[in-house]
C-alpha cells in the first residue's frame, strides 16, 4: 500500500513536467553548493590542523608556569630533568616521537646591521624526519644533528642581512642569569615558512647551540608526536596522569589562527547554507502551491470518495520528498563530480593574507555531510509539502468541488 502511494506521488509529479524540471534543478543547485562549500571547509580545517599539530605536537609538555606566565629571562620556566620526561612519554604506545625545543629571542647580526630575532632551537634530525617538509628550502641545506654553530634563516631575515649559505654571523641574547651572551653561527641554509612577517624574523639553530647561548641544559617545552590525530585526547589524558607536576596541552589549545578560521567558516558556510536551504524550501513550496490549487476540485472528489485528509497530505508530501529527493541525490551527484574533477586537474588557490605560497583547491567528499545535507533536503520538502497542503486537504468538499 506503501509503495502504490509513493508511485501515485511520482506520477503526480509528472503531471507538470516543466515545472517539477525547475524544482529538481533549484534543488540540486542548492545542494551542490552546500555540498562544495562545506567540502571546501572541511578540506581547511584538516589542512590547518595537520599544520598545527605538526608544527607544535599533539601534545605540549611543559611546566605548567610556561603557559601561564611570561618569562622574565630566557627559558625561567623551562623544563629540567628532559631525558627522564622523555624516557617516560616515549613508553606509551601511541607515543611516536618526542622533540624537545627551546625558544628565546634576541639580536642576530652580520658585522654591520643588527636586527630582532625570534630563534628556536630544535634536534635537527628527529625534527626534519617526524615533521617532513614543513619549511621550503630556497637556498643551502638544512641542520643536521652532527654539527653545531650552524643556523638556518627566514628569507627575509638572509635577506635584510644579505646573508648567503657560509655567512657568517652573531648571536646576541639573554641567559638564565639576566646577562648578555654572543655566539658566532654559520648560515646553513635559507628558507620560507609561507608567511613574510615571520621569515623576517625567525632563525633555526641546533639545540645545543641554543642551550650553549642563553646557558642552560633546560627546554622551553617537549612536543609529542602521536601516531595519529584521533589518539590525541587518550593519549593526553595518560600522560597526565604520569607526568602530574607538568601541564600537557593538545595541539587545539596552542592552535589560535585554527580555531579563528573555523569559527569564521562556521558563520560563513552556515549562514549560505540556511539561505540556500530557504530557497529551496521556497521553490518546493511554490510548486506544491500551484498543483494543489490546480487540483483543488481532485481533491475534494476524492475526499467524496472516501479519502481521509491525512491520506492526502501524506500524499502531498511524498509529492515533496520525491521532488526533493530527486534533486538532493542529483546536486550530490554534481558536487562528487566537481570533487573527484579538482582531483585530477587540479587548481591552484591564491596565497590567503598574510601568506606568500598558493594551496591546492580540493573539496573533502565526507559521507556524513552527504546524508546529512540530502536527509536535511528531503524533510524539508516534504514539511514544505505538508504545510502547503494543509488547508486545502480539509476545506469542505463542496467547496472544493465548487472551486474553479
Amino acid at each position: 500500500m506503501r509503495w502504490q502511494w509513493l508511485k501515485f506521488a511520482f506520477l503526480n509529479t509528472l503531471r507538470n513536467r516543466r515545472r517539477s524540471s525547475v524544482t529538481v534543478a533549484i534543488a540540486s543547485l542548492g545542494t551542490a553548493a552546500i555540498l562544495l562549500a562545506g567540502g571546501f571547509a572541511l578540506f581547511t580545517y584538516q589542512g590547518l590542523a595537520q599544520i598545527s599539530a605538526r608544527t607544535t605536537g599533539h601534545l605540549i609538555v611543559a611546566r605548567p608556569a610556561q603557559f601561564q606566565r611570561d618569562e622574565d629571562t630566557p627559558l625561567q620556566h623551562g623544563l629540567d630533568d628532559v631525558a627522564a620526561v622523555k624516557a617516560k612519554l616515549l613508553a606509551d604506545p601511541d607515543v611516536r616521537q618526542v622533540l624537545p625545543r627551546v625558544e628565546f629571542t634576541g639580536l642576530i647580526s652580520n658585522g654591520d646591521k643588527s636586527t630582532v630575532m625570534m630563534a628556536a632551537g630544535i634536534d635537527p634530525d628527529p625534527e626534519f624526519a617526524v615533521k617532513g617538509p614543513f619549511l621550503k628550502v630556497t637556498a643551502g641545506e638544512v641542520l643536521v644533528g652532527s654539527e653545531h654553530g650552524k643556523v638556518m634563516l627566514g628569507e627575509g631575515l638572509a635577506r635584510s642581512l644579505k646573508a648567503t649559505p657560509g655567512s657568517g654571523l652573531t648571536l646576541l641574547a639573554s641567559t638564565t642569569d639576566g646577562a648578555l651572551n654572543a655566539l658566532d653561527v654559520t648560515v646553513q641554509g635559507v628558507f620560507s615558512t609561507g608567511v613574510p612577517d615571520l621569515d623576517k624574523r625567525l632563525v633555526y639553530t641546533d639545540l645545543a647551540t641554543a642551550q650553549k647561548l642563553v646557558v642552560t641544559q633546560r627546554v622551553t617545552s617537549l612536543g609529542v608526536f602521536l601516531r595519529s590525530m584521533e589518539a590525541t585526547d587518550p593519549a593526553r589524558a595518560r600522560v597526565a596522569a604520569a607526568l602530574p607536576d607538568l601541564a600537557v596541552q593538545t595541539w587545539v589549545d596552542q592552535a589560535v589562527f585554527y580555531k579563528s578560521v573555523k569559527e569564521l567558516y562556521n558563520r560563513i558556510f552556515g549562514a549560505l547554507g540556511l539561505i540556500i536551504g530557504v530557497i529551496v524550501v521556497f521553490v518546493v513550496t511554490n510548486a506544491m502551491a500551484m498543483a494543489i490549487i490546480e487540483r483543488t476540485r481532485e481533491i475534494g472528489t476524492l475526499r467524496a470518495m472516501g479519502t481521509l485528509p491525512g491520506q492526502l497530505t501524506r500524499s502531498f508530501a511524498l509529492e515533496g520528498m520525491v521532488l526533493g529527493g530527486a534533486g538532493s541525490v542529483v546536486g550530490a551527484l554534481v558536487a562528487l563530480a566537481v570533487s573527484v574533477a579538482l582531483l585530477v586537474f587540479p587548481v591552484e588557490m591564491p596565497p590567503p593574507p598574510g601568506r606568500s605560497n598558493g594551496y591546492p583547491l580540493q573539496v573533502v567528499m565526507d559521507p556524513a555531510l552527504y546524508a546529512g545535507t540530502l536527509a536535511a533536503m528531503v524533510a524539508l520538502s516534504m514539511l514544505a509539502s505538508a504545510w502547503v497542503a494543509r488547508r486545502t486537504v480539509v476545506r469542505p468538499i463542496v467547496d472544493a468541488l465548487a472551486h474553479v
